[in-house]
Formats: C-alpha cells, structure tokens, sequence
C-alpha cells in the first residue's frame, strides 16, 4: 500500500545493517526504557524553558544557544529545537506509554501555542517576556512582526508536533487541537495558486497561473526583487518539509476530520505538480532556490544568486519520491531521472555537489564577500564562512531509491543489529545524570554557536537523535522483523 511505502521510505534514514553491528550488545527493554525515563527527566526538568528548548545550552553557565545568543526568556521554534525535542519525547511516549514523556511533548506544543503568530504559522524562535523581542502572538503578548515563515522548517515542524499531539490526546486538548487545526489552515491558505510556496507569509498570498519553468538569457541581468519571500521558493529544505507536513496531515486527520485531510491531500498534489513544472529545462534539469512571477531562477539574499541549486534539487527529488509513495501517482517519478543524471555529471572532483550551478556554463558559482558587498566568482578559496557552499552528493542513495519506487518494491527495513547498535551507543554516552554531554572545541557550531573552548554543553539535536534510537529499538523489539 502507498501509505505503507511511505512509512518504510522514512524508517530507511536509520540506516542499513553494517558488518561491525552485527555482534552487538543489544540493551534490554527495561534497560532501554530506564535511559529514556533518565534522559527526558533530565531535558525536561533542566534544560526546558516554559517547555521550549533551544539547540545548545552550556552546562556549566547556563548561556543558551539557537542562531545566536538566546536570551533566558526565548526558545527556538527552528529545528533541531523545540519541535524535534517535542517530536523525540512523543516517540518515547510511543514506544513507553509513559504518561512523562507525554506530558514533556505537551509542554513542548504549549510552548509553540504561546508563539503561533496571528497569520497562523510561526518564526524562528519565541520571546516569553513582552518587553524582550516578542512577535504578533495570537496567545502570548506581543506586537512585533507577524511573520510566518516556511524557512529551514520553521513552521512545517512546529505544525507536524502539533498534529501529532493533537491525535495522541484524541482532540481532548484544546489548545494544541485549535493551534493545530489553525495552522494548517493558514499553511493551506498560504499556498500559492499557481501551487508553490512562499518564504512567508503575513495574510493571504496570491501569484499568477501555473507557468513552467524556465532560464534567463543572461542571469546577470535578472533585476534584485525586494519582497522575494512572497514568490515560489524551495530554499533551505522547502519542498521536503512542506510535503512531509501535507501527507502527515492527511494521515492524521483522515478519520477525525476528513476534509481536513483531503484538503492537505489535494494541496500536496498541487504542491508537487509545481514542483514538476519548476524543474528547469535541459541540459540543466535542476530546480531553483528562488523564482520570480515569471518562473525563471531570481536572486533571493545578496548572496543567493539565480542558478541551479544542488541541495534544494535533492531536496525536491526526496520530496517527489514522498509523494509517489503516498498516492502512487507515476508522474511524480517522471522528473528524477534526468535530475540524477545531471547532478552527477555536475559533482565536484571530490564527489561533493557545489550549492550553485551557473545558469547557461554550469561552472560551480559561489559568492565572495569584499566589506558588505558580495560578488559573483568561480574561485572557492576564500568564500564566507556564514554559508554552506558545498554539500555531500546524495545521488546514489536517490538513484537507488527511484530503482525500488519504479519496479513496486518497498524499500528495506533497517536492521534490527543497527537499531541495536543505535540503542547501546545512546546507553553508553549517557552519564549517571541522565545528560548527554559535549565538550566545545570552540569552533562554530549549528547556527554559529561558538562555545568556548572546553566548556560543556549539551545539544537538542544529540538528544532528539539518541531518545528516538532508543524508542525505535523498542518498537521494533514488540514487532516481529
């Protein structure tokens, strides 16, 4: 079955059986489930904010951080923040039935219903103190900006948390059941009507009629658009968290409220008929991080040119295979192969793919920074240290994932001595305090952190990562291989 599929497509990210795994010390359920009850005691008691959580907090002084300083009184809404925590305490509750972890996943929602905009979704982070740099809260008090951004995941992963403790508490919680229901709604209405998404939104949207892609003469020329963020992008992981919200959606709210879910189902086709007509033509068949009214690549930041963008391409091809899986409609395979074709043809002598492709050349750009300008340049040997210019290659994984969507075939479970080996190595890291701690080399971190050197801190995205090994383990040991 399609949803079937889709599950095993999300379930193979935990990996695939190693020679090195297969003699592992498998923990025992009651050992297993003593560390997520120590770990999430831990997360919850002393590193939450009203609920909320940032990426880092410092150990031995307590500063926190997020993109940037946090203040005592703000949580991040971006992951790896308070949703993916939210989401990794839900699975442990999943896996436990402990009424803990559950009540640490509420918290976790409440935390996101103080900070839902009045435009319905959410920014990148919250500010609990009104006089600090709050936004236009529906709930909490504030008058700043309103907002709601789909950038790096912000609001899809806020809603996908909501939704999920929504079915888990069966509507009975009404405030997460209507920050939910309103979410969704304003992400539904947010989309655009030739099917695309912005970077924002602060009320209803509009674009023109569907257009197909297509390339500039001479992107050099492409005039700077101010409000970029109100037409169709796919920047910083779009179309993959949006699809994964839309199809989350439908399955959640198949049989609690049907229209719900065949709105969120119709949108999701919607959203990957654009993604199919923004693919652009050949010999360059990738996909833009940002287009214009007319559908053709744009400039986005100062240092986003228009040009093929490696990542975001990926990024949608992941995306179509969600979609095949989940309705089983061919046509959304249709554009990969050429995809994977020209992203290989395209890596870097050291297998990496560049961030941009030039428009017309196909020569790897990048953007180098002299005061406050930027400027175009093939050379990579002093790029700014803000932005990720080069990324690992997926396209094996994708051309093998395409293979078994093609022939019928779900892809392969991961094995129970990897989920094993997940399972101990979290055991293993875990100090007698329930914390799994880091020590800072005093190099940037996610978001540009800088930790000083030596101190100790711990992550949410360590902790989401061991407490969700830990709850897989369990599942997959009260289910039959």
């Amino acid at each position: 079955m399609p949803a079937r599929r889709l599950a095993l497509l999300l379930l193979a990210a935990l990996g695939s059986p190693s020679p090195s795994s297969a003699f592992v010390d498998e923990p025992s359920r009651s050992e297993t489930i003593a560390a997520l009850s120590r770990a999430g005691r831990f997360y919850a008691d002393e590193i939450a904010v009203r609920g909320g959580y940032v990426y880092f907090t410092e150990l031995d002084g307590g500063r926190r951080w997020g993109e940037g300083e946090a203040t005592p009184t703000q949580i991040w809404v971006q992951p790896p923040a308070t949703p993916t925590v939210g989401e990794a305490f839900l699975a442990a509750h999943e896996a436990t039935g402990d009424p803990a972890h559950l009540a640490a996943a509420t918290a976790a929602g409440e935390a996101l219903t103080y900070g839902q905009l009045q435009s319905g979704g959410w920014t990148n982070k919250i500010d609990f103190d009104p006089n600090g740099d709050p936004g236009a809260y529906r709930r909490g008090r504030g008058r700043g900006k309103n907002n709601s951004s789909l950038d790096d995941g912000q609001t899809p992963a806020a809603l996908r948390l909501l939704m999920r403790l929504d079915a888990a508490h069966a509507g009975g919680h009404a405030g997460i059941a209507e920050a939910a229901r309103s979410g969704l709604d304003a992400l539904l209405t947010a989309q655009l009507s030739g099917g695309g998404f912005p970077q924002v939104w602060d009320g209803p949207t509009t674009d023109g009629p569907p257009l197909r892609a297509s390339s500039p003469g001479d992107w050099r020329e492409l005039p700077r658009i101010k409000a970029y963020w109100d037409l169709p992008t796919l920047n910083d992981g779009l179309a993959g968290q949006v699809v994964a919200t839309l199809l989350s959606a439908r399955q959640l709210y198949e049989t609690r409220d049907p229209a719900l879910a065949e709105r969120a189902d119709a949108a999701a086709r919607r959203f990957g008929d654009f993604l199919i007509r923004a693919q652009l033509p050949a010999p360059q068949p990738g996909w833009a991080q940002q287009y214009d009214e007319s559908m053709r690549p744009a400039w986005a930041r100062v240092f986003e040119p228009p040009a093929v963008a490696a990542s975001e391409s990926q990024d949608v091809i992941e995306a179509l295979l969600a979609l095949h899986a989940a309705t089983d409609e061919v046509r959304f395979l249709d554009p990969i192969h050429a995809a994977l074709d020209y992203l290989e043809r395209s890596a870097l002598p050291d297998g990496r793919l560049p961030r941009y492709l030039e428009l017309g050349t196909n020569r790897p750009l990048y953007m180098e920074r002299r005061g406050r300008e930027y400027r175009p340049t093939y050379d990579d040997a002093d790029l700014p240290s803000h932005y990720g210019w080069k990324g690992e290659s997926q396209v094996d994984a994708l051309r093998e994932r395409l293979a078994e969507a093609r022939a019928g075939r779900e892809p392969s479970r991961p094995s129970s001595s990897n989920r094993a080996a997940a399972a101990r190595a979290a055991i293993d890291a875990l100090d007698a305090d329930g914390r799994w701690v880091e020590v800072s080399d005093g190099g940037p971190l996610l978001g540009q952190a800088k930790i000083p050197a030596g101190r100790r801190y711990v992550a949410s995205a360590t902790f989401a990562e061991h407490m969700t090994a830990l709850a897989a383990s369990l599942r997959a040991d009260a289910a039959p291989e």
